[in-house]
């Protein structure tokens, strides 16, 4: 059964909702005059900028009351989450005592989960001033899955500074990467935590990294960088590149951050299965003849195109966005000469860390599919956060 809700999908809810999931404390306040406009026609409520306890009226809103992954009672620090998709981030940053006081993402059907599990609407078009303004002034961390786009380079001197036309804006303006550094140097959170796809590194023949990392070093933070494989903490071996940085203002580069060591898989693909799925996932004769004629085509022109139909006790290939159209890359095998299935979207959201609470059916079965395919492995962008966390609280 598809889970149900009623909030519109646009900033005015997204408004709304930041405002009443920060009722009653001094986060609430960005939000505030637009909010109580939105909710009762004027914003003149009280003179201290929040309300101790949601209006009745705000019962409008039954996903508010009771959500899977609420914020922490009592907060040990504060962050942003940009690029949002599903909330990997959130769930992480929230297990190790974060508060989200802001979160974005323009697609609608991963705000439709968002939404769901956290009780927020993400604001949407991230490169708008109206949707940068509504950012708290200051938070502790930015978190960001930012997609990677192509960057030319400008050719200036590394010597021109920030606040020079010529310097990080040159290079990356026209990137989704020149607003997540606009950002950091509009409110200089203590750290940044980026995620990307491992070949980011080697796009364009390195120049790409090359310049984001100069980039966040132009704004004064030391940056630690490593390729990660969630095949330590998920059965699906997935490399992505972690990006970390910590303002060199508060840490002087003596953060003595490392990122948690890596080991083979623990978990098997069996261990993600449910007991029974829908027989709607297993391959028709049509796709499955269609995918083992593709694979006998490339094999015998010496490429390993193919199909990938898993061992129970391995692990997977890296699940993709296109999981959807045919399920090749994650295959599971059924007993008795049975075609074989793909994962349920369940079974997805196991395979990238999220836990069984966590809704997934608030989409079409391709949306979740795409979500899970363009999200994060939650327990090591959890082990990741941990080590940022403590050096962040050494701090206060």
């Amino acid at each position: 059964m598809r889970y149900k809700f009623n909030i519109s999908l646009n900033d005015d809810s997204a408004i709304v909702t930041h405002y009443l999931q920060n009722a009653g404390t001094k986060y609430a306040l960005p939000f505030k005059n637009d909010a109580l406009l939105l909710l009762n026609g004027t914003d003149d409520e009280d003179k201290q900028g929040y309300v101790a306890e949601p209006n009745p009226q705000y019962n409008l809103f039954p996903e508010l009351l009771s959500v899977p992954f609420p914020g922490p009672k009592k907060a040990k620090f504060t962050f942003i989450d940009l690029f949002a998709g599903i909330g990997g981030f959130r769930i992480a940053m929230q297990k190790n005592g974060g508060k989200c006081v802001y979160s974005s993402e323009w697609n609608k059907f991963a705000q439709q989960t968002y939404l769901a599990n956290f009780g927020e609407v993400p604001f949407g078009d991230i490169t708008k001033e109206k949707t940068k303004s509504y950012i708290p002034q200051k938070f502790d961390i930015l978190c960001a899955g930012f997609p990677c786009q192509p960057f030319s380079i400008a050719g200036v001197s590394k010597k021109n500074s920030l606040g020079r036309e010529t310097g990080f804006k040159d290079k990356t303006q026209g990137t989704l990467f020149f607003d997540v550094a606009d950002i950091i140097s509009r409110h200089r959170p203590k750290a940044f935590y980026l995620e990307n796809v491992k070949n980011l590194t080697s796009h364009d023949k390195g120049n790409t990294f090359r310049i984001i990392r100069e980039t966040l070093e132009e704004l004064d933070y030391s940056v630690h960088y490593q390729v990660m494989d969630g095949q330590t903490y998920v059965p699906q071996h997935r490399e992505r590149i972690m990006i970390v940085g910590f303002d060199k203002k508060i840490f002087k580069g003596k953060e003595s951050f490392v990122f948690p060591e890596q080991h083979q898989a623990t978990t098997a693909v069996k261990d993600i299965l449910e007991p029974a799925v829908d027989e709607k996932y297993t391959l028709s004769d049509k796709l499955w003849t269609y995918l083992q004629n593709y694979a006998e085509k490339h094999k015998a022109k010496g490429n390993g195109f193919g199909y990938g139909l898993v061992d129970l006790n391995g692990i997977t290939r890296t699940l993709s966005a296109r999981y959807y159209k045919d399920g090749s890359e994650i295959l599971i095998p059924q007993p008795g000469g049975k075609n074989p299935r793909r994962l349920s979207p369940r079974e997805c959201a196991r395979l990238m860390g999220y836990p069984d609470d966590y809704i997934i059916n608030a989409v079409s079965d391709v949306q979740a599919y795409r979500q899970c395919g363009n999200s994060v492995v939650v327990p090591l962008i959890t082990a990741v956060s941990e080590q940022i966390t403590k050096i962040i609280l050494k701090s206060k």
